[in-house]
């Protein structure tokens, strides 16, 4: 999820360390990131898990097109039967558990980004009324919109994994940039193995998701209009990924320009 990266930096902020201490500013990043990777590693192993299992029944199978989040827990039921507790209200407080862990994550995400941005200082009940209420307004719409068809919550489902596919490198390249920047984190950078380690990741999520997104678009585009304004749209998405690649490259020399006259004075 794109948004969980603006959130784990909002959190790192809104810990008490002293910056003036290097040790401690070393500690503190240093706890952040078992915190993060934990967090990660254990929400990899479920989603490892959930896919494992639906592949292991239905894959190239008739039914595999037409599980979806709707009756999939009825397949689960028949499939593994329930004992003593029901798989069904597992995969129930499974889905349970997810939706209110993305609608936290993306509200408070949206919370520290817009104050961030905005400069917003509202008080703790104004700002959770706005904020909660941005994600639940436009959630109640959309139930009350796709609830005649639960074959159009699955296509729901499909095209917000694609939004979310296209934001990813919006979020990791920006990312990338800054921490990689001696001017903006100091003696705090990255080093060069795991700067290029990070690349490399970045470079093959960001592949992955363009081939997911190739495949979605081939098999749902229907129109010569609409298969035009998608490519279109495809390379203005590809200038924008490559325009934050250089951005970021010549924020770097404009840094290190202005440090030399800096020193040079």
């Amino acid at each position: 999820m794109p948004h969980n990266v603006f959130l784990h930096s909002a959190l790192v902020q809104s810990r008490d360390v002293d910056h003036t201490r290097k040790g401690r500013v070393q500690e503190a990043l240093r706890y952040y990131c078992i915190e993060s990777t934990a967090a990660l590693v254990l929400s990899f192993i479920i989603n490892l898990f959930v896919t494992t299992v639906f592949a292991k029944e239905f894959y190239g199978t008739e039914l595999a097109n037409s599980v979806g989040l709707v009756n999939a827990g009825q397949y689960l039921q028949e499939k593994y039967g329930g004992g003593l507790f029901p798989i069904v209200y597992i995969w129930a407080i499974g889905l349970l558990a997810a939706g209110q862990s993305s609608t936290m994550t993306g509200t408070y995400a949206g919370q520290f980004i817009m104050g961030g941005f905005l400069n917003m200082r509202l008080k703790k009940w104004q700002r959770a009324l706005i904020t909660r209420s941005c994600a639940i307004i436009p959630t109640i719409i959309v139930a009350l919109v796709f609830d005649t068809s639960e074959d159009m919550l699955d296509v729901l489902n499909e095209w917000m994994n694609v939004l979310l596919s296209i934001q990813i490198p919006f979020a990791l390249i920006p990312l990338l940039c800054l921490v990689s920047k001696e001017q903006i984190m100091g003696s705090f950078k990255i080093g060069l193995a795991l700067k290029v380690a990070s690349w490399l990741v970045a470079a093959l999520v960001i592949m992955i998701n363009s081939y997911l997104l190739f495949d979605f678009f081939s098999s749902e585009v229907n129109g010569i209009l609409f298969a035009t304004s998608i490519c279109a749209a495809t390379g203005l998405y590809l200038a924008f990924i490559i325009y934050l690649v250089f951005r970021g490259i010549s924020f770097s020399s404009c840094c290190r320009t202005s440090k030399q006259i800096d020193v040079i004075q």
